[in-house]
């Protein structure tokens, strides 16, 4: 199975993190991906990527209105949105990748 992993963020951490994470695991799903989206909230860091996570990752989504720890990412194909663009367009996203419109970090 093809394995997309992701990190949401934004300023607050409150709501906006949650929902643009299941927005995304949701796509996932219905498009044949195995998810793993790291949430960074006012609580801190959830569900962490781990290096296996990451070497498995066919891509990375960064859906994010804050700074995120980017250089693990080094060498995956890796594409940046807004939180609000993974909450409200999340199908486009997954379709920019699977169109190749990517690139490698």
């Amino acid at each position: 199975m093809k394995k997309v992993i992701g990190v949401c963020a934004c300023p607050a951490g409150i709501a906006h993190t949650y929902m643009a994470a299941e927005n995304l695991e949701t796509v996932a799903k219905q498009k044949g991906y195995e998810a793993k989206i790291e949430t960074n909230g006012s609580s801190g860091v959830e569900n962490p990527l781990t290096i296996e996570d990451i070497s498995q990752a066919e891509f990375v989504i960064i859906a994010a209105d804050t700074r995120v720890e980017m250089e693990r990412f080094r060498g995956k194909k890796l594409i940046e949105v807004s939180v609000t663009d993974a909450i409200r367009n999340a199908e486009k996203i997954f379709n920019e990748v699977e169109q190749g419109r990517v690139s490698e970090y």
